[in-house]
This record gives structure tokens, C-alpha cells and sequence, in this order.
């Protein structure tokens, strides 16, 4: 029997798994940290309206950030027809992922952004000042209780200090230049408890690479982690922002601490470097504002205000999830090679002798002035091993000299240390220093993918800064000491908590999301299905085309998933799909699995989809970078899971995905008819367009900023009408 034919539409709404979470007032619907912030943020919301994990919101964020790829979004600003910066201190500008680039173009590309920042009076940081992520901590523009975003997915590096970072896509950083907002959907939240105190010589980097390689199933994959538990008082802010840094690589969009006494101790220092720092780069070229100017960064008044009243999650509030690390049982640990879901107890490696070409104190992640001192403890007064390169570059120019002040820096020298300027560096893979054809590297980065650091065929390990050194030392894979032999994994623990809780944790009134006028109320059509996970960009819009700029939208249509099923293209023109002008909410919905649309960036994933004539997307769950590509290009996304595993059981290969349909075919013509409401947030499967109703599921609605991006054809009409 059809598992959409299984039970009466009556008793599948009753059924938990159905059940939509209802919305209600700030007093009767406890939020998460996270909720709270994006609440602050959070522009044009319906009267009562209390942000959760899956809503679409229009955020006004503290501050964005682009840095070296600030060129393109120039572009994107001025072909949207935007000629003034809504808000300049909002926007900042940070030259920081090829610094070492000295050619002509280089050298006249960082030249025009600088031009464009001086003509807008927008905070500009030159090449040299150091990475991107560090001058937002340092400089004040990322801080406790506020969401601040950047053009970099490593953004959620802000966490650390209690900020809710997250990365955003060019398209949206030009928005938020013109209109100062752009959206956002609130992703699922998931509280990691670190309980427990760490064993002496064991660090924050240990913990994020534990995680990473313990957890390595994709359970926070595009979720947002709040951390907690017993070992946060421990953490020192480095280790908080390293760990928040590296939540990117764990998959997450967000990775943030709690605002507590050791953060508020932090910054009473903090403050005192930002003074310093201000005093040490006044002049000509200088965009900080004078003492008596009024900015949107940090200010000793923000900053009482953050601590005074801290926001705090509720009790009782919603987490799709808890992981729990105990940190008594986690050693010294190293990711790699070439990845950063395998991680090995140092002890475990020692055993193997590794031996390393290369050695790597560089990065946003682990190049701040505790990290060097670390690094420099281990090195002083030797040398590095022959055969072996050690670069290190500090985070920024103000942590080099405050490393340079404590004599740290030159310990590293004076040990044979090779000193690369302040930036991205070796980590991104550009300027001197990469490894090379056969070559090992070990490095206290972020990022370890086959050929990140250089050559595919090389490999690439991660650890502490500790670990760096002393095998820098030692020509291979090894720790300042022998005392810690444990050659066994941490102790882990998930639980899992189901979306209905949150629903019958509060009988409050929910608040209708408003039907904007023009907006369809339904999008209704024949339902096909596409029984594949991890379904990637390139399986969507073949890479071959991706820059062959005179490929219109109809030639799109022809190669649409191309690569995934050839037949695919042909099928949608078979049904006859109405063309995407109609804008009546009409045409061929399409369902596939989990992931769908990961891999590259290009917005032509979605456009094909939209011109063949598929208005909306109904999955287990999105690529995050593609869901934003397709609400920027007016392509709805609907996640329905309890949907997807029914058409799997009903249509995939021996019921599963990931081997076509029952006869193969990569795309499955199912019969049905199927709607989503746009209001009511409900799925409904019929036999035909005026046939039975089949089933019925219950999803978020489309939200009002989803709908006003919509009606103006995509973001960047959205802009166009407000300015």
C-alpha cells in the first residue's frame, strides 16, 4: 500500500509528526539565544510575532563585512542601479586574502576598493592590517548581543565573543549597502554542552577538532550551536573564538558562547587594545572615528548595556538537538589528512611517525597573541627541524605587536620561523609557502580539503599551535610532551528533540503571517521526484555553462539537471510547464532529498530550475548558500521531511534514495497533484488536480520577506524599489 494512501487526512493532522509549530507571545514562547539576537534585528515583523528556528525574517544586522572580494559586490551594487551607501557605518571594508599578491591588477583592484570606501566614508582596513574576522573582534564591530554578518563563511568566528555571525552571499551584502537588510531564515538550533574541565595540555582547538571528527554525520549541518555547559567557564575567549570559528568547517551557520564573567573580563582589556589601536593608526588614511563620534561599533556604554542586561535563553526553550562533549576524556587531537570529519588522537599518530614538510601558524583561527606565546614556549631556544618550513603570520598587525612586545615573535624568529604579512595567506591557498606535489603539512588552521593549501596531491593535517610547533621541531607529527598516551575517542552524547515539542510547550495564539497583495496563495502543480540526497549544483546546472555569459534563461532550461538525469529537461516540456512570467504560482513542483543544491555558489542552480518552470522546491532539507541563491532569484524553497520519506518509500529503488526511481529513472513522474498553501502552511497531495486528497503535511508559511522578494523578482528588484 501507498504510504500517501495509508492513513485518513483527519488522523495524519492529529499525528505529532505533523504538527507545525505555533508562534505566541514573548511571555508564553521561550527563545534561544539566538532567536533573542535575530528578534533585535529583526525589521517589519507582524504585530506579536515571536522569531523561531525556520522563519524567514528581514534582518537589519550591526555591520557587514567584505573583503577581498568587496570588487565583485561593487558591481553587483551598481547593476542594481544603487549609487549611494544607505548606512557607512554599517559597512566595513577589510583587504585581507591576497596580501602578498604584489602584480599590477592586484595592487589596482585593492586601489579601487579603497577608492570606492574613501568616496562613501565607509571604515576601510588596507591590506596589511591583518585578517578580515580579527579586526571585527578587534576593532569593535562584532559584540555580545547583536548579529553582525560578512561575505566570508568563516563569519561565525563572531560567536566567540557572544555576537551572532553568519555568513552571507554577495548579493546580500549589496542589498544591505543599498537598503542597510536583507533576509534571513532562522535555522534549526542545536545546544552543545561542553561539560567538565579540559586535562592540562589539552585546548579549545582539541575540542573543535573532536567535534569535528566525532559528530561527523552532518548533525549540525546549516544549524545554528549554542554553546553551554560546565567547561564553558574554562574556555578562554581565544579558544571560544577558534571553536566558533571552526564551527563553519563542522557545517554549522552559526556557532556562538554565552555572554558571561571571563567574556566581560576579557573586554575590560579589550578595550583598552581598542584605544591603543586607535591611537596607533590615526592618520590620513585611518577610517576610525574620532572618540567623540557617534558609530554603530562597540562602546564602553554598549558594552555595560551587554553585560548589565545580558540576553540569555529562556527555560523551556526549543533546541532540534543536544550534543554533549565530555572533556575529561578528550587528548591532544589532530584532523586529517584531508579532512575534517577524521580526527586522531596525537598519541595514535605519534605511533605512525608522520613526517611533515611544512608547518602552518597562520589564520583567523589560531594566530592571535595567546596562540604565539604558545607556539613560542615550545620553540624557544631551539631550532626547526631541517627540511622542515615554519610560517607564521600573525592575525593582525596590532597581535603582531603585541607578540613582538613579549618577546614571543622573536622566539618564533629567532627558532626559524618564516614570517608571512598579516592574512589569509597559505590558509586560502594564495602566495608563498603552499605545500607542493607529495608534501605533508601540519597547521593550525581552519580548513585541511584536498588542495586547499596548495596541491591536491599533498596532505594536510590540523592541530593546536602547540602541536604545530613541536612537530616543527621534531620533522614530524608530534607534542611538546609524552604525558598524554590516550589513544581513545571522547565520550559523546546526542539526543534528538523532536519539532512537536516545541508546539506543545505553548498553547499560545500563533500569528498569521500576512498574505501580501499579488502574492499567489497557493503554488499548485504536477509533483515530480527526484529520489537523490546531497543532489549538488553541478548534478542541477552542469559547471561547463556556469561562465558562458550569453547562455540565456531558456537555454537554461534546456540543460537543467543535465548532469543529474538528461531526461529531465525533456519532461518538464512534456508537461508543459507554464513559463515563470505568469507569476500565477502555477507549474511542475519539484521534491527531492536531503542537502539538495549543495556544492558551488552559482545562482544559476536556481534560475534553471525557475526557467523551466518549476516554481517552488520541496526537500528534506536545502544547501544553505543555494536556498539563498533561489529566494534571491524568487525560487521558493520548502523543506517537508515526512513528505520526502513517503515518496521514497512509495516511488525510490527497494524504498530507498540514492538509486533513482523503482525502474532506475533519475527523475519520477509520480501522478500526483500536489499544493502548498502559502498562509496555512499546508501540503496537500491529491490523485489530480480536482482527484482525492491523498495527504495532507504541515510546513512553515511563507514568510513576508520571502513574499516581498518574490513580487519584486528577486532581491535585487527588492533593492531596485528602495532606492
Amino acid at each position: 500500500m501507498h504510504h500517501l494512501r495509508a492513513r485518513p487526512v483527519a488522523t495524519l493532522l492529529r499525528s505529532r509528526a505533523l504538527l507545525v509549530r505555533s508562534l505566541a507571545t514573548p511571555t508564553a514562547l521561550p527563545q534561544t539565544y539566538v532567536e533573542k539576537v535575530v528578534q533585535r534585528h529583526a525589521v517589519g515583523l507582524p504585530e506579536g510575532k515571536v522569531v523561531r528556528a525556520g522563519d524567514y525574517v528581514m534582518i537589519r544586522p550591526q555591520h557587514v563585512m567584505t573583503h577581498d572580494n568587496t570588487g565583485p559586490v561593487i558591481s553587483k551594487f551598481k547593476s542594481i542601479g544603487a549609487t549611494k551607501i544607505s548606512d557607512p557605518r554599517q559597512t566595513v571594508f577589510t583587504l585581507d586574502h591576497d596580501v602578498q599578491n604584489r602584480s599590477k591588477a592586484n595592487l589596482s583592484k585593492y586601489a579601487k576598493i579603497e577608492a570606492f570606501a574613501g568616496e562613501h566614508a565607509i571604515d576601510f582596513y588596507p591590506a596589511g592590517r591583518g585578517i578580515g574576522h580579527q579586526i571585527m573582534i578587534e576593532e569593535g564591530y562584532a559584540f555580545p548581543g547583536v548579529m553582525t554578518v560578512a561575505s566570508d563563511s568563516h563569519s561565525n568566528m563572531y560567536g566567540g565573543v557572544g555576537c551572532v555571525g553568519t555568513p552571507i552571499v554577495r548579493t546580500d551584502a549589496a542589498a544591505l549597502w543599498a537598503t542597510q537588510r536583507t533576509w534571513w531564515q532562522v535555522p534549526p538550533i542545536v545546544r552543545v554542552n561542553l561539560e567538565g574541565e579540559l586535562p592540562t595540555g589539552v585546548t579549545g582547538k582539541d575540542i573543535i577538532i573532536a567535534l569535528c571528527g566525532t559528530f561527523n554525520k552532518d548533525e549540525v549541518l546549516n544549524h545554528a550551536i549554542e554553546f553551554g555547559g560546565s567547561g564553558i567557564a574554562s574556555l578562554s575567549v581565544d579558544e571560544r573564538l577558534a571553536i566558533a570559528n571552526m564551527t563553519t568547517e563542522w557545517g554549522a551557520l552559526v556557532g556562538v558562547f554565552p555572554v558571561d564573567s571571563v567574556l566581560e573580563k576579557w573586554y575590560e582589556l579589550q578595550l583598552k587594545k581598542l584605544d591603543l589601536a586607535r591611537f596607533a593608526f590615526s592618520g590620513p588614511k585611518s577610517s576610525l572615528p574620532s572618540a567623540a563620534g557617534s558609530h554603530t561599533r562597540l562602546s564602553p556604554a554598549r558594552l555595560a548595556d551587554a553585560f548589565k542586561n545580558p540576553i540569555v535563553a529562556d527555560e523551556g526553550a526549543h533546541y532540534a538537538k543536544t550534543l554533549t562533549l565530555h572533556l575529561s576524556t578528550l587528548g591532544p587531537s589532530v584532523s586529517g589528512p584531508n579532512s575534517v570529519k577524521v580526527a586522531t588522537p596525537l598519541a595514535t599518530l605519534v605511533k605512525r611517525d608522520v613526517k611533515i614538510n611544512k608547518a602552518y601558524l597562520v589564520s583567523c583561527t589560531n594566530s592571535r597573541a595567546s596562540d604565539l606565546k604558545k607556539a613560542a614556549d615550545v620553540v624557544r631556544g631551539k631550532k626547526i627541524a631541517p627540511g622542515v618550513e615554519f610560517y607564521v603570520a600573525a592575525a593582525s598587525s596590532v597581535v603582531q605587536k603585541e607578540s613582538e612586545a613579549s618577546g614571543d615573535w622573536a622566539a618564533l624568529v629567532s627558532a626559524g620561523a618564516k614570517v608571512l604579512p598579516a592574512g589569509c595567506g597559505p590558509c586560502i591557498g594564495l602566495g608563498v609557502g603552499l605545500l607542493e606535489d607529495g608534501e605533508v603539512g601540519i597547521s593550525a588552521t581552519n580548513r585541511n580539503y584536498k588542495g586547499r593549501m596548495g596541491s591536491p596531491n599533498a596532505q594536510a593535517y590540523l592541530a593546536s599551535p602547540e602541536v604545530v610547533a613541536a612537530s616543527a621541531l621534531a620533522g614530524k607529527i608530534c607534542g611538546p610532551d609524552a604525558s598524554h598516551v590516550s589513544e581513545t575517542g571522547p565520550r559523546i552524547e546526542i539526543v534528538e528533540h523532536p519539532a512537536a515539542a516545541a508546539s506543545e510547550a505553548s498553547a499560545a495564539p500563533t500569528v498569521a503571517e500576512p498574505l501580501l497583495p499579488s502574492f499567489p496563495p497557493l503554488f499548485a502543480g504536477p509533483l515530480l521526484f527526484a529520489p537523490q540526497d546531497n543532489l549538488n549544483t553541478d548534478g542541477i546546472y552542469p559547471g561547463k555553462y556556469t561562465y558562458q555569459d550569453d547562455i540565456t534563461l531558456a537555454k537554461q532550461a534546456e540543460v537543467v539537471m543535465e548532469n543529474y538525469d538528461t531526461a529531465f529537461a525533456g519532461l518538464m516540456q512534456t508537461l508543459k510547464a507554464p513559463a515563470t512570467t505568469q507569476r500565477t504560482g502555477e507549474g511542475v513542483l519539484l521534491a527531492s532529498g536531503y542537502n539538495f543544491g549543495t556544492g558551488s555558489s552559482r545562482e544559476q542552480a536556481a534560475t534553471a530550475l525557475l526557467s523551466s518552470g518549476v516554481p517552488l522546491v520541496l526537500c528534506g532539507s536545502f544547501g544553505d548558500i543555494f536556498k539563498r541563491n533561489s529566494i534571491n532569484n524568487a525560487l521558493i524553497c520548502v523543506e517537508c521531511p515526512a513528505l520526502i520519506e513517503d515518496l521514497t518509500r512509495d516511488f525510490g529503488r527497494d524504498g530507498k534514495r540514492n538509486a533513482g526511481g523503482k525502474n532506475g529513472e533519475g527523475t519520477v513522474q509520480t501522478g500526483y497533484w500536489v499544493e502548498v498553501g502559502s498562509v496555512d502552511g499546508k501540503v496537500t497531495v491529491k490523485t489530480a488536480k480536482d482527484g482525492e486528497v491523498l495527504k495532507e503535511y504541515r510546513v512553515g508559511a511563507v514568510g513576508g520577506s520571502v513574499q516581498e522578494l518574490w513580487l519584486a523578482g528577486g532581491l535585487e528588484g527588492w533593492v531596485r524599489e528602495r532606492i
